[in-house]
């Protein structure tokens, strides 16, 4: 007898990559996580990373992302070579660009899968690829009038 898939929200979703974009304009906690909603995920995890009022032991003042004209294709890459590693129903990857403060949203990103442990593992896989691959750069101006250029990669 042919094995048959009884639980198909156990594999991946046909098209889960739900959104990627760069925005110039706030980042929304409840876009992302509704995007990510899919009725066969029994676990959704959401990381979001916010402005720091430091850095390096310096008290930074401003921030500004900027970005090379790839960076959203890079993004999309990336969340494809995640959803091809995972059992993901739904992704979803957003980054912000322009000046920001102290507080507001940098990045927020979400992956669903069937368990738990598959979408820690997925989004932790995200984020830390999205930081080290997409040609993202933060430019920060800290307190004693030093500024510094972190990039991406």
């Amino acid at each position: 007898m042919a094995p048959t898939n009884d639980h198909p929200g156990e594999s991946g979703a046909q098209d889960p990559v739900k959104l990627i974009a760069i925005r110039e304009t706030a980042l929304s906690l409840d876009e992302v996580f509704r995007a990510v909603g899919d009725d066969a995920a029994g676990g959704t995890a959401l990381f979001v990373g916010t402005v720091r009022n430091h850095d390096g032991g310096a008290d930074v003042d401003e921030l500004g992302y900027s970005c090379h004209p790839s960076a959203e294709a890079e993004m999309r890459r990336i969340a494809e070579k995640v959803v091809a590693e995972y059992p993901v129903r739904a992704l979803a990857a957003v980054h912000r660009v322009g000046d920001l403060a102290v507080g507001d949203l940098a990045v927020v990103v979400a992956v669903s899968c069937p368990h738990r442990g598959e979408a820690f593992e997925a989004c932790r896989k995200l984020i830390d690829d999205l930081k080290h691959e997409v040609p993202i750069w933060k430019h920060q101006k800290f307190s004693d009038g030093t500024e510094e250029w972190v990039g991406a990669c």
